[in-house]
């Protein structure tokens, strides 16, 4: 017998911002593979005999590896009707669904994607920073705050973060130092308007506003998670705030 996997987006935190099918998904689970990231209010939904795996992982303290994840996933399937393979935010934006889903690919085993709200705009709109405005930014990028243990963020090609957009970095904190020094380096301005939001959308969120010069020093204020916008529309703000 195999099973069904549904790698499904849990949302930025707030748990009113799960999707109704991702909600059905997972009251009708048999077995739930979930992520640090991942609201744990959500799993009060699921059936009271489901099986719950936690997967987190956290900087230097990764529970378990990620092929080992994969690995958990396709044994589920093997064994459940229904898998459900819950992540924080959306599973194709830095979530590795892409790779879980290879795998499981790989080995036979179906599976659909159920996304999420990605932090990458829902974090900003809860702290009224707009990712886009007409007049001040056409575009926005998301970027990762940090890579493979193999690789390092200042290989990123950093002359193409000239343009006046806004930049969306995640999982950038423990980066932020390098993150500045790169942009400064490629020409932004010193004054550049920057935030940093911690535990966006949740009861816990926490914005922290500055420039390009003085962020990094503001930023052993802020916790993870956090992401950081970079660009005018921080400026926003002001006007815009609306979640406490």
């Amino acid at each position: 017998m195999k099973g069904k996997v549904y790698l499904t987006g849990a949302g930025p935190g707030d748990i009113d911002l799960l999707t109704i099918k991702a909600l059905k998904m997972i009251q009708n689970a048999d077995i739930i593979i979930y992520d640090r990231l991942a609201n744990p209010e959500i799993l009060n939904e699921a059936k009271k005999d489901v099986k719950l795996i936690f997967v987190g992982k956290e900087k230097g303290h990764h529970s378990v590896p990620q092929d080992e994840i994969n690995e958990i996933i396709y044994q589920s399937a093997l064994k459940y009707d229904s898998v459900v393979r819950l992540k924080g935010g959306d599973p194709f934006v830095f979530g590795r669904g892409g790779e879980e889903a290879l795998y499981l690919k790989q080995r036979g085993i179906e599976f659909e994607i159920i996304p999420g709200i990605t932090s990458a705009i829902s974090v900003p709109a809860y702290a009224g920073i707009p990712v886009t405005n007409r007049g001040i930014t056409p575009s926005f990028r998301v970027v990762t705050g940090h890579r493979k243990s193999s690789e390092n963020i200042a290989n990123i090609n950093w002359n193409s973060f000239i343009e006046d957009e806004t930049i969306v970095f995640l999982m950038g904190l423990h980066n932020i130092e390098l993150i500045v020094s790169k942009l400064l380096e490629v020409g932004k301005p010193k004054n550049y308007p920057c935030a940093i939001i911690s535990n966006g959308t949740t009861k816990n969120q926490k914005v922290i506003v500055g420039t390009l010069e003085d962020i990094v020093e503001k930023s052993k204020e802020a916790i993870s998670p956090s992401i950081i916008i970079i660009g005018e529309v921080v400026k926003l703000r002001e006007d815009l705030k609306w979640f406490n």
